[in-house]
């Protein structure tokens, strides 16, 4: 049977760690299906080559070096130095960051999957890489809410971290009115978590990544 679906690996021993990485990219990318595995042994006994990325800890990924070196740029290593990255050489994500760094590291990586295609011939038999179809299916111009011109102010403020205090502030309006702009841009959108309004807001343009 063919899989249509854009599928991500997550393939790391310890198991919070799993799971706190599977939550939040299946929250920033819901249009994904994500998979974890707790070892390279469960990654092969699955299919292997299928996948669109793979989330590898830096353990496995040394141990088992010439099949994640073989993906390319699909490797994505999970890291907590950069020592760690460098002897890989290959795009990483800090793990022992915040929740919004984790947000903006993968939104980066976004940014470098644009300028990467295939790196292999397995590749071929694959979904296409990350930027081109699971982020992209959120970007659809027919299905976006039109937000107010205060409403992207709001929300602008709110992805670079100001409380709804600072957001009145810096606007001018109440406090309760900023609430309420942002209770009004989570029904329109649809979402409710800051990780999940950062990436529409960065998707969308109304924000730079390198601000957040």
């Amino acid at each position: 049977m063919i899989r249509h679906d854009i599928e991500l690996a997550i393939i790391d021993p310890n198991t919070l760690m799993r799971m706190g990485l599977q939550s939040l990219l299946e929250e920033i990318l819901p249009k994904v299906t994500v998979r974890s595995f707790p070892s390279f042994d469960a990654l092969m006994g699955d299919t292997p080559y299928y996948f669109a990325h793979y989330f590898v800890s830096a353990n496995i990924f040394f141990e088992h070096a010439t099949f994640f070196r073989e993906q390319g740029y699909k490797t994505i290593l999970l890291v907590q130095n950069d020592e760690q990255a460098q002897r890989a050489g290959l795009p990483s994500i800090d793990v022992t960051q915040s929740e919004s760094h984790l947000v903006q590291q993968i939104l980066k990586l976004r940014e470098m999957g644009n300028r990467h295609g295939g790196h292999s011939a397995a590749n071929e038999h694959r979904p296409s890489n990350m930027d081109s179809r699971s982020f992209r299916t959120e970007l659809n111009p027919q299905m976006q809410p039109e937000l107010s011109l205060r409403e992207i102010e709001v929300l602008q403020l709110l992805v670079k971290g100001l409380t709804n205090k600072e957001i009145a502030d810096k606007l001018d309006i109440s406090q309760t009115t900023a609430i309420t702009h942002r209770k009004n841009i989570q029904e329109k959108t649809g979402i409710k978590s800051l990780s999940g309004l950062t990436v529409y807001a960065v998707l969308n343009g109304f924000v730079n990544i390198d601000e957040i």
